[in-house]
C-alpha cells in the first residue's frame, strides 16, 4: 500500500458500499472515480482530498456551486455596507473547495 503524502494526485476507487461504510459515513457511491490532491494526511487511514471540480458529475458540481453561492450570500448579508465596499475582487470571487475525508485504502494514484 502506498504511503500517501500531501500534494499527491489521487483517485477514489470504485467499490461496493458496505454496511460499515454507511454506519461510519466513510464511503458513498458518488465518491467513486473522483480525482483530487491530498490536502492533509491525518493518520495512516484518514486522508483529506481536495476534489478536482472537473472530475465531479454534473449533479455534484451543480450542488457544490449552489452551496458555494448560498454560503457567499449568507456571508455578505451579515456584513455592514462599509465592510462590503472594502472587499477586494478576490474576496468577492470566493470559491469553496470540495474536500472529502477518505480512507487510505479507497485511494489509488491518478
Amino acid at each position: 500500500m502506498p504511503k500517501w503524502k500531501e500534494g499527491d494526485h489521487v483517485r477514489v476507487i470504485a467499490r461496493d458500499v458496505t454496511e460499515e461504510d454507511r454506519k461510519k459515513n466513510r464511503y458513498f457511491e458518488h465518491m467513486a472515480g473522483l480525482t483530487g490532491t491530498i490536502e492533509s494526511v491525518y493518520s495512516d487511514t484518514e486522508i483529506a482530498v481536495k476534489v478536482d471540480p472537473s472530475s465531479m458529475s454534473k449533479v455534484t458540481l451543480d450542488v457544490h456551486t449552489k452551496s458555494t453561492e448560498r454560503m457567499k450570500d449568507k456571508f455578505l448579508e451579515g456584513l455592514p455596507q462599509e465592510q462590503k465596499r472594502n472587499l477586494t475582487e478576490p474576496e468577492l470571487a470566493f470559491k469553496a473547495q470540495y474536500v472529502l475525508l477518505v480512507q487510505a485504502t479507497d485511494l489509488e494514484n491518478a
